[in-house]
């Protein structure tokens, strides 16, 4: 357009509309209007920081039960466990977020849609994250934290958990080692009698 014209344009016609980017901080941002590669105008957009997350269920429990509502379950040892959270404002485009706590080997990724969603979100209507990961066999009993980072890095959330009881076996290495060792016992009691036998027969023989 030339300067003085009367004719206008639709700004915010189709394809004209954006949504702002996720993780973006807080604060004033210039916006520049281009017509013809030569700017038309200039303004200055305020982003406000996005709404709090409303976390409804953060909790863990044994991979095969259904974590319950508000209270985490204790956890064993080497055992595996379920990861949930479920929030009520959650970002758009935020599928995953990272879990970590003492009582894992490393990080645990959540995800919306995922194969370890236990299938009832209590008719809240909030977008649910789940996973699941192995308790570290060596962990000792006591209560330790669990701790999540949502809405693109700006909320954190806590809860405590319970590791409890004896750990889950991994496999009967002792077994094996049973076997083993009593294999080289007959193979030693064999080879002393057949030592003993040939002793005999020497002293048969002078």
């Amino acid at each position: 357009m030339q300067k003085g014209a009367t004719r206008s344009v639709q700004v915010d016609g189709p394809g004209s509309r954006h949504r702002i980017r996720p993780g973006l901080h807080p604060g004033i941002y210039p916006v520049t209007a281009t017509s013809h590669g030569r700017t038309v105008a200039t303004a200055r957009l305020k982003v406000a920081a996005a709404g709090s997350a409303k976390i409804g269920r953060f909790v863990i429990g044994p991979k095969d039960a259904f974590p319950g509502s508000g209270i985490p379950a204790a956890v064993r040892p080497g055992s595996e466990a379920l990861v949930v959270l479920t929030d009520l404002r959650p970002v758009p485009d935020e599928d995953s977020l990272t879990v970590t706590s003492p009582i894992f080997k490393g990080a645990l990724t959540i995800r919306t849609d995922s194969a370890d969603d236990p299938g009832c979100k209590c008719d809240d209507g909030a977008t649910l994250y789940a996973g699941h990961t192995t308790v570290r066999n060596d962990i000792p009993k006591g209560h330790y934290m669990l701790t999540v980072v949502s809405h693109h890095g700006q909320q954190t959330t806590r809860q405590r958990v319970t590791v409890a009881g004896e750990p889950v076996a991994q496999g009967r290495p002792w077994m094996i080692g049973g076997v083993v060792a009593a294999g080289v016992v007959a193979l030693t009691a064999g080879g002393g009698i057949a030592v003993r036998r040939r002793s005999r027969k020497a002293a048969a023989s002078a």
